[in-house]
């Protein structure tokens, strides 16, 4: 899954070359919900339509919400590494969310986990850390988009043990359908739909949309119906790491002993907020 889920910023990256961000995820929402289609329809009439309903409002957080929030930061100027720092704070995210909205209580342990953690990310992301040019409002709108994953996060799980809840595919499906129609609305504001008639362009949608989006979001939500939001998430801390070392196969960048270092540390938050008591 971290794996996975780290392929989505390299892949926002790479994508840049060829079109604007915004493009590239409408147009990788829209293949999904084209190929996916055939293999969910009988599934998504015979639901209830409370139930897509519900995951259609998931959708829109998980996806739209916290994709949107990320890349137009950086549009705006906010630092990529920022971005990304700040998006890998969605432990944190879930866990306040589920503490103040949810009145699920939070052990010591969890917050251990989560400082430790913390700790590796900024270790990892020092290098990579800085302002940006962007107004400072703009800097709230990574923060919304983790958040807005966060509140997607929590919901899932508990959707998840409802009589009527859907597979990982339609699932998936409906999500990419609303995020599609909502990068339409979000695209046109700024420019064509028009796909760009390029192997770049291609390439960019084809890796988001198989890697990042069918693995990476469908593994985090495999995983949400086996766990509790904190522990799901706090594996995430392991994401930049895992992004660098895409960085440095596909780009060149190079790599570091405190990344290395963070990434123990990291990984030591893990196993603390994971551990059964």
């Amino acid at each position: 899954m971290v794996i996975a889920w780290s392929s989505g910023f390299v892949g926002m990256r790479f994508s840049t070359d060829y079109a604007p961000v915004f493009l590239v995820v409408l147009w990788r929402c829209a293949a999904i919900s084209i190929c996916l289609f055939p293999f969910v329809v009988r599934d998504i009439i015979d639901a209830p339509r409370s139930v897509v309903l519900r995951q259609a409002a998931i959708g829109l957080f998980a996806l739209a919400g916290y994709i949107a929030g990320v890349a137009k930061g950086i549009e705006l100027g906010v630092s990529a590494g920022l971005s990304a720092l700040i998006a890998n704070l969605l432990p944190i995210g879930t866990v306040v969310i589920s503490s103040i909205f949810l009145r699920e209580r939070t052990s010591g342990r969890t917050w251990a986990g989560i400082a430790l953690g913390l700790a590796g990310v900024l270790m990892v992301s020092r290098d990579a850390l800085t302002l940006g040019s962007a107004p400072v409002w703009a800097y709230a709108l990574p923060v919304a988009g983790m958040m807005s994953l966060a509140v997607a996060t929590v919901w899932q799980q508990r959707s998840a043990s409802r009589s009527g809840s859907l597979s990982l595919l339609p699932t998936l499906w409906i999500h990419c359908v609303v995020s599609c129609l909502a990068f339409v609305c979000l695209q046109l504001s700024q420019g064509s739909v028009t796909p760009v008639a390029t192997k770049g362009f291609a390439a960019s949608v084809c890796w988001t949309a198989v890697i990042s989006t069918l693995g990476g979001y469908g593994l985090y939500w495999v995983c949400l119906r086996r766990s509790s939001p904190a522990r799901v998430s706090s594996v995430l801390f392991l994401s930049p790491s895992v992004t660098f070392v895409w960085a440095w196969a596909m780009f060149g960048e190079p790599l570091s002993w405190p990344m290395l270092v963070g990434t123990i540390v990291s990984g030591l938050g893990i196993v603390v907020m994971t551990r059964q008591p």
